[in-house]
């Protein structure tokens, strides 16, 4: 396994780890030092599993040090694939001389994994953690934009020929937040030539998703790549009962009524600018409900403390809190004090979302995040987007009222996506749906190997 250097994406390779490793497969799961320490205590099988430490090179203009992309502002990420590109001399001197020889390599954003696979009879397999809607339309080679030339807002506006979907498209200024595919990630190659690099190169393509929800996306996929595409289902990890939700949040949720707690989080990576952080805290004001925001402080604060709008924490008192670290997502979700989910919609936190019991609002903030909020209000309707403004701002009455829509007893629109959610939730609780996958993935491997 040699994941993409961020726990977004290190984390669901390690989840299929986990899957694998109940097989009774030995998996090697290359990984910045950093990062070992920060997933070790995902480990469930340290006996068939083993994290191998790589040195990070170190690339200007990046602090030293840096390994991971959650250290990291967004627009520096660029020199971190640069990094990426340099390991490659170990992670193939490495690969080499491992004993017994791997079967198969997992990769994401080291293109050229395919390349050492193919010189040692080993299969690659290009594992995606992002929707299939996603890959289907900005990835495909029906897009047929030139090597190394910068995209325009046209170029992907409108979806590429054939493209399965009317609802999960970009309207208007949303094109903009996928003009990154045509920028530099990486020395010398654009996001979008490394993407479709990677797939092309590879014996098969895998994402993390489901025929329910994805099928005519996988199917377009396969047919534009010519490849076939493996499914391994969400791959969730089962909760774990010796790693219980800390006490200070179990303490506070207790104190709320059932389904009353609006929780949100936007992942370990995107940080708000203070106007818009400040704009969003009071808009959870205005619903007049508890709630628990998990977010990064905003740019130019060292904490979220110095950044609450003024008055705020007098006003809002023990019904809200605003956290700047890490929290255990799953258990809060699972907790039954929380009635709604606000997040960034990143592919994990739409997995976790659909199957957990509270209810769903999206504020994506990327391009793949706006099209798995796409997925998630336009197929499935089973949550609800946040209106902006223009000039992409969210207001705090626009949060409030996507909150209420969803949380309000008598609103056709909250009944709406809690059937809608209820049901596609109990297709993916039920017994042996996310086993089948796994079992059906193992089972695609072996042919693929032969």
């Amino acid at each position: 396994m040699f994941p993409w250097f961020a726990i977004g994406h290190m984390t669901p390779f390690l989840h299929l780890s986990n899957k694998l490793a109940e097989y009774g497969h030995k998996i090697t799961f290359l990984i910045p030092k950093k990062a070992k320490h920060q997933l070790e205590h995902l480990l469930l099988y340290p006996s068939l599993i083993t994290l191998h430490p790589i040195t990070i090179p170190h690339v200007h203009p990046l602090p030293p040090g840096i390994e991971t992309a959650s250290e990291i502002p967004l627009h520096l990420n660029n020199h971190l694939a640069t990094a990426l590109d340099l390991t490659r001399p170990e992670v193939e001197s490495f690969i080499i001389t491992l004993q017994p020889k791997p079967h198969v390599l997992f990769y994401d954003m080291a293109y050229w994994v395919p390349e050492i696979a193919s010189k040692l009879q080993i299969k690659s397999v290009c594992y995606n953690v992002v929707c299939a809607a996603s890959l289907a339309i900005a990835l495909v080679p029906a897009l047929n934009v030139g090597r190394y030339q910068p995209f325009t807002e046209e170029d992907v506006a409108k979806p590429p020929p054939g493209y399965p979907s009317s609802n999960v498209v970009f309207h208007g200024p949303e094109a903009r937040s996928l003009l990154f595919l045509g920028l530099e990630f990486g020395s010398g190659l654009t996001f979008y030539d490394r993407m479709s690099t990677a797939l092309k190169s590879c014996d098969a393509i895998a994402i993390r998703t489901c025929r329910e929800i994805e099928d005519n996306f996988c199917n377009y996929i396969s047919s534009q790549y010519n490849k076939p595409v493996l499914l391994t289902g969400p791959v969730l990890p089962e909760t774990n009962n010796n790693n219980p939700l800390e006490a200070r949040w179990a303490e506070w949720l207790s104190r709320f009524e059932p389904n009353s707690v609006v929780f949100c989080a936007f992942g370990s990576q995107f940080i708000l600018e203070k106007d818009q952080f400040q704009e969003l805290l009071l808009g959870f004001e205005m619903t007049m409900v508890p709630f628990l925001v998990a977010l990064k402080p905003p740019q130019g604060c060292g904490s979220v403390e110095e950044a609450l709008p003024e008055g705020f924490k007098e006003r809002v008192g023990e019904r809200g809190v605003v956290h700047g670290g890490w929290v255990q997502q799953p258990l809060i979700l699972a907790h039954p004090s929380v009635g709604c989910f606000v997040n960034h919609c990143g592919f994990g936190s739409m997995w976790e979302s659909l199957m957990a019991e509270s209810q769903i609002v999206m504020v994506p903030q990327l391009g793949d995040q706006i099209l798995n909020t796409r997925l998630m209000s336009g197929e499935l309707v089973v949550g609800v987007e946040v209106e902006r403004t223009e000039n992409g701002w969210v207001s705090k009455e626009s949060l409030c009222k996507a909150i209420k829509s969803v949380m309000g007893e008598d609103s056709e629109v909250g009944c709406l996506v809690r059937n809608n959610h209820a049901n596609w939730r109990q297709i993916m609780v039920s017994q042996g749906f996310m086993r089948g996958y796994i079992d059906s993935f193992v089972k695609d491997l072996e042919l693929l190997m032969g």
